[in-house]
């Protein structure tokens, strides 16, 4: 594989373009809600949109154009992006929830000490993971 066919593959290529702009749109709105330049928004999780539902639905949106939707490539990929969205929505919601009371114990405590806080914006909440979703789909069904 040389990496012009690397780059000519949409099935790589456009699902990694929905995630920059799942990016790009966490960076544009926290310079709008804090009006300063954060940079780290562009390789952060959690936030609006969740970019890990935009790169695994544009994925299965791209194979499901590609190779038909009763086709086992777009079947795998559905699977996937349900799996990574349960995951922003369940599991790692509740840890960065579970963050931000330790957190709070761990300021409040004298005896506990940590080398810094625990990051709270882990998971997403479901409208998040649909904007992220809505945003694969978009990206997969205009440009594939």
């Amino acid at each position: 594989m040389t990496f012009s066919d690397f780059l000519s593959n949409k099935a790589i290529t456009l699902p990694i373009f929905s995630w920059f702009l799942a990016q790009l749109i966490k960076f544009i709105l926290c310079l709008i809600k804090y009006k300063k330049l954060d940079f780290r928004k562009f390789v952060s999780s959690g936030g609006m949109p969740s970019s890990h539902s935009a790169i695994t639905v544009c994925l299965a949106t791209v194979m499901g154009i590609k190779f038909g939707f009763g086709s086992g490539e777009f079947a795998i990929s559905v699977i996937l992006s349900f799996i990574v969205m349960a995951d922003a929505a369940g599991v790692r919601r509740a840890a960065g929830k579970q963050a931000e009371v330790l957190n709070k114990i761990i300021y409040h405590s004298r005896e506990i000490r940590v080398d810094k806080e625990l990051k709270v914006l882990l998971g997403h909440t479901p409208v998040q993971v649909i904007a992220g979703a809505a945003l694969g789909i978009l990206v997969g069904t205009v440009f594939a």
